[in-house]
């Protein structure tokens, strides 16, 4: 039972990365369309967490390096939660 309970929180975990990877891909695509339900449920539930980063560090020149930030304090906090 517990061991179901830790697979599905880590699942969440995997899940919400790539999220944050797709959404960082995506924004290569300039002509994208934003409007888009899938798209922008991806966008809103995504710049909630990475916002916190881009507060905090700011870009360097062209390069936004708060979600490589981000996704190291997820992986951490995955790490710690399932320790």
């Amino acid at each position: 039972m517990i061991k179901n309970i830790f697979w599905a929180i880590d699942m969440c975990f995997q899940i919400y990365f790539w999220m944050i990877c797709v959404r960082c891909l995506l924004t290569w695509l300039p002509n994208l369309n934003w409007d888009n339900p899938i798209l922008s449920a991806l966008k809103s539930s995504v710049d909630l967490y990475l916002d916190l980063f881009k507060k905090i560090i700011p870009n360097i020149g062209p390069f936004d390096f708060s979600p490589i930030v981000a996704v190291i304090a997820l992986m951490f906090i995955r790490y710690i939660v399932l320790m």
